[in-house]
């Protein structure tokens, strides 16, 4: 793939369209993705889909632009293109109505291999016009470790299963052998044949709806449509963008380690902003790693586009339109854009974060008002033993304790708000549900005393989380993540946060610290976990914080300490 792209639109519709049937094809297309969605969490058998939401639905037109999506998980999103130019690219002419396909691969327009991409093609007038795509993240792919994330790999054959562009279903007709193959080489093929059948599922109601749209306003009006939506947003996002400061801005940010002996690994951005133009270079970021920490190139351009969704209005559709303001260059080798081959199964969660913290710390003086202060890193648990009730395995990924959200110019960060990559996209399901189908226990679930970075408008708070193993047999975790060193990045004067910090108490033995990078810890039934999680970082000079929400932070506990300081009113 090329290191700088800048996607104009090379063709126009000539039927014309009002704007009152743009606006509701527009809705219509949105509500499409989101239906989708809905059917998705409804159907999907895995913990990690049908509570933690880790997924996303999207819609692409023949060219492979992105057309609409739901509001799901950003990283996801921004990379929907790209899987769907692979698999136009591979099967050239030979789509046909009936056909699903499928894909995984970072090196052929996938993020990480847990994440499988389904794609349904959609016809208009006898001609491929569109893909209706669902991007899930199953709970296991095989590989090396359960899970998936394996901070021992130093190859993408040690984290799992590739996939390739690949036709599963032809004319509406499953390749059995072909499904029986990928479920084998996981560990749960019950349960990724049934997250998978709610995926083809979910891009098959999509390309219901939208043939019914498709039939409703002719494919004329709805090609039609679809650029005037385009071109709309992109009008959008250069009126924001043409506000800044013309100028060069720089900004970096730096993982705490990559498991392998190198420390504090940096992103820098240096952007250009001339008129409505952002050019976003990452190629001064360092050396890609020997572990998993790398990027595949659409994830890394799924994280810059999710940079620039962050600053721009929360009402402008986030489509292809919206992302032709940029201009990426990057150098293929460092970490944001490894070479092929490299293991990258962290990457939705890092680099990513902080190529989208060093892009927005960048452009913060130029866009204060709406520069975000950093969200929380991902430090994930993930848990195989077997369930005492029911002898079956059972695979457990810690979705709940999720870090505080930025301070940002509109107010305070959100507690217990996730990270970069997902702003709230991610849930952490009830604890009552995860109680019932895992042999855990949660003796606390609550807010971090001082967990945020202080600020004008201060981080939003993380989660202090004791969790009881109450297996009858020993099981093993994984840890997988970053943030134990670096905590989230404050802005424009605010505060950096606390860092992670997790444990696991072991009866008769001192707490052991948990590394954001092993595998293979021996858990014994009884065992509790105890996760502190980062806040989110500060936006602006504390001195100009208000007296009276100091005074509320320490009434709710949020802070040990009363008022201080604070000079606003």
């Amino acid at each position: 793939m090329p290191a700088s792209t800048n996607t104009t639109a090379n063709t126009r519709a000539n039927t014309p369209v009002d704007p009152i049937t743009v606006s509701v094809i527009q809705h219509r297309l949105t509500g499409i993705v989101e239906e989708m969605g809905e059917a998705m969490l409804r159907t999907s058998y895995s913990q990690i889909l049908n509570s933690s939401r880790d997924f996303s639905t999207g819609m692409c037109d023949a060219k492979a632009r992105l057309v609409a999506q739901a509001e799901h998980i950003p990283i996801h999103v921004g990379a929907l293109s790209f899987a769907a130019e692979a698999v136009q690219n591979y099967f050239g002419e030979d789509i046909n109505p009936g056909d699903v396909f499928l894909l995984n691969d970072p090196y052929h327009g996938g993020s990480h291999l847990p994440d499988v991409t389904a794609f349904v093609p959609v016809f208009m007038a006898g001609k491929h016009a569109f893909w209706t795509i669902n991007r899930a993240h199953h709970s296991d792919i095989g590989g090396a470790t359960y899970g998936a994330y394996n901070p021992t790999a130093t190859e993408i054959f040690q984290e799992g299963i590739r996939i390739p562009p690949l036709r599963l279903y032809e004319g509406g007709k499953v390749r059995q052998d072909l499904l029986d193959m990928l479920a084998t080489n996981t560990r749960n093929p019950r349960d990724f044949k049934g997250d998978l059948a709610a995926q083809i599922g979910s891009v098959r109601l999509g390309e219901r709806r939208l043939e019914a749209l498709i039939d409703e306003f002719g494919p004329s009006t709805v090609a039609a449509g679809v650029e005037a939506v385009l071109d709309g947003a992109e009008r959008q996002s250069r009126a924001v963008v043409s506000e800044w400061a013309d100028g060069i801005y720089e900004g970096e940010a730096f993982l705490d380690d990559d498991g392998f002996g190198r420390e504090n690994l940096a992103i820098r951005a240096k952007i250009t902003k001339q008129g409505s133009n952002l050019e976003v270079d990452l190629s001064g970021s360092d050396e890609q790693s020997k572990g998993f920490l790398n990027s595949s190139y659409a994830n890394m351009r799924s994280a810059v586009g999710m940079a620039l969704a962050y600053l721009i209005d929360p009402e402008t559709p986030k489509n292809e339109g919206s992302f032709r303001v940029l201009d990426v260059k990057a150098k293929e080798g460092t970490i944001v854009w490894a070479r092929e081959g490299a293991p990258v199964t962290m990457c939705t969660s890092h680099c990513s974060n902080e190529i989208t913290e060093a892009i927005i710390t960048a452009l913060s003086t130029a866009c204060p008002e709406r520069a975000t202060a950093g969200w929380g890193r991902r430090f994930r648990i993930a848990i195989q033993g077997t369930h005492p009730a029911t002898g079956r395995t059972f695979i457990w990924h810690l979705f709940h304790a999720r870090p505080g959200g930025g301070g940002s110019s509109g107010g305070d960060g959100w507690h217990n708000g996730g990270e970069w990559h997902t702003v709230g996209g991610l849930k952490f399901g009830s604890v009552e549900v995860a109680e019932a189908r895992f042999p855990l226990f949660f003796r606390r679930h609550e807010f971090r005393q001082d967990s945020m970075g202080d600020g004008k408008f201060r981080g939003g708070a993380g989660v202090e989380l004791e969790l009881a193993v109450e297996t009858e047999e020993p099981c093993v975790a994984n840890m997988a993540g970053d943030g134990a060193r670096h905590g989230s990045r404050g802005i424009l004067g605010g505060h950096d946060s606390k860092p992670h910090h997790y444990e696991l108490h072991s009866e008769g033995k001192p707490p052991r610290v948990l590394l954001t990078k092993e595998i293979g810890l021996p858990v014994q039934p009884g065992d509790v976990f105890h996760v502190h999680s980062a806040g989110g970082g500060g936006w602006g000079d504390p001195s100009e914080r208000a007296s009276a929400a100091r005074e509320q932070d320490y009434r709710e506990g949020l802070v040990a300490t009363g008022p201080t300081a604070g000079t606003g009113d």
